[in-house]
């Protein structure tokens, strides 16, 4: 691990690569073995320039990118793909077979499981993404449930509430509280409870007049790119 710097208390157990130019603040545990594997039966790969905050676990089995970031107290499980420039923040939780785009920010005390993320999406604090409709021990419940499926660029608002394997539309725009039960479109906005479709993102309008509307700047300027 030539190039990182650890300060603090940190576990690191076999089978964990970590790049150069990564800091990490202890206490921290890299590679824990999930249940019923041994210490470094699983891998734990994580790219260069990764920041991660004390407190976190991450467990064996995952792949991350590099400029990855931590908040404090994040925990992931194993299984995961992780892109490139993903930050997970403070109490967030990632559990099992997560794949997560590049450049996505999930916020503080999120939770996902088995949701996939496209890239550039924004997930605002406290948003929970549900991946059983029947809890629980449905011997199936992998075959008709599943995370939500999230489009590049959309953006979700804080304590939002996802139904298992809803599908999220590319530049869709989620309202803060919302419970999103069916899929949303594309570039469309969504809010309430149960989840409506209200307006385009492109009907939305600056509060301050700098922009004809929002989003009239980079990443979401390159969307047809």
């Amino acid at each position: 691990m030539t190039g990182v710097t650890i300060k603090g208390d940190v576990t690191i157990y076999d089978n964990v690569t970590i790049g150069e130019g990564s800091v990490i603040f202890g206490p921290v545990v890299l590679g824990q073995p999930p249940r019923g594997k041994a210490d470094g039966e699983l891998s734990l790969a994580i790219g260069k320039n990764a920041v991660i905050r004390p407190f976190t676990t991450i467990y064996a089995g995952n792949r991350i990118g590099d400029d990855f970031q931590t908040g404090q107290g994040t925990s992931i499980r194993e299984n995961n793909k992780i892109g490139n420039c993903v930050s997970i923040g403070t109490q967030a939780i990632l559990e099992y077979e997560n794949i997560i785009g590049d450049h996505c920010r999930i916020h503080s005390g999120c939770f996902l499981e088995m949701v996939t993320l496209g890239k550039y999406v924004f997930v605002g604090p406290r948003t929970v993404f549900t991946d059983d409709p029947h809890p629980m021990g449905c011997p199936k419940w992998k075959e008709c449930g599943g995370g939500a499926i999230v489009g590049d660029y959309a953006r979700i608002g804080a304590n939002c509430t996802f139904l298992p394997a809803v599908k999220i539309g590319k530049g869709a725009l989620i309202g803060a509280g919302s419970v999103i039960t069916t899929d949303i479109p594309e570039m469309m906005v969504a809010t309430g409870n149960p989840g409506r479709v209200i307006k385009s993102v492109n009907e939305l309008k600056c509060r301050i007049g700098a922009y004809e509307r929002p989003y009239l700047w980079p990443p979401y300027t390159d969307q047809e790119k």
